[in-house]
């Protein structure tokens, strides 16, 4: 894939959001790690309503699910302030499916690419490799 000049990358799993920007020029990329405000996981996912349940009793994936929500409403708002124009998102599957119940239409006209792997704990040179792979 080819990413855009200044395309944001954000790579999400249950408890971690990271946020780079590209700065090398088409067809390269060249991923540098922005800050960015910490994620507040008060968001509910979609499992939340069942929290006591005995029917859900792995309380781990819904807090994952309520990180999810929470990188969502981040990068909602993120969307409408347009603080990027361009979003290649990576996030392991079950993230992602969670991630994708929450996008406000802001966000869904600015992602270019999505990529259902989990690459949080990998090295930037990884992460540039899998979205030129894309």
């Amino acid at each position: 894939m080819i990413l855009p000049n200044g395309a944001t990358v954000a790579v999400v799993d249950g408890e971690k959001l990271l946020v780079f920007r590209n700065k090398a020029m088409e067809p390269n990329i060249e991923l540098v790690q922005v800050p960015h405000a910490e994620v507040d996981a008060d968001n509910t996912g979609s499992g939340s309503r069942h929290h006591s349940s005995s029917a859900n009793p792995d309380s781990s994936r819904l807090q994952e699910d309520d990180f999810a929500a929470s990188a969502v409403a981040y990068l909602n708002k993120q969307a409408l302030d347009g603080k990027f124009e361009h979003l290649f998102l990576i996030a392991d599957p079950r993230t992602l499916g969670e991630m994708r119940k929450h996008f406000h239409a802001a966000l869904e006209g600015k992602i270019v690419g999505q990529l259902a792997k989990d690459l949080t704990g990998h090295p930037v040179a990884a992460i540039e490799k899998a979205i030129a792979a894309n």
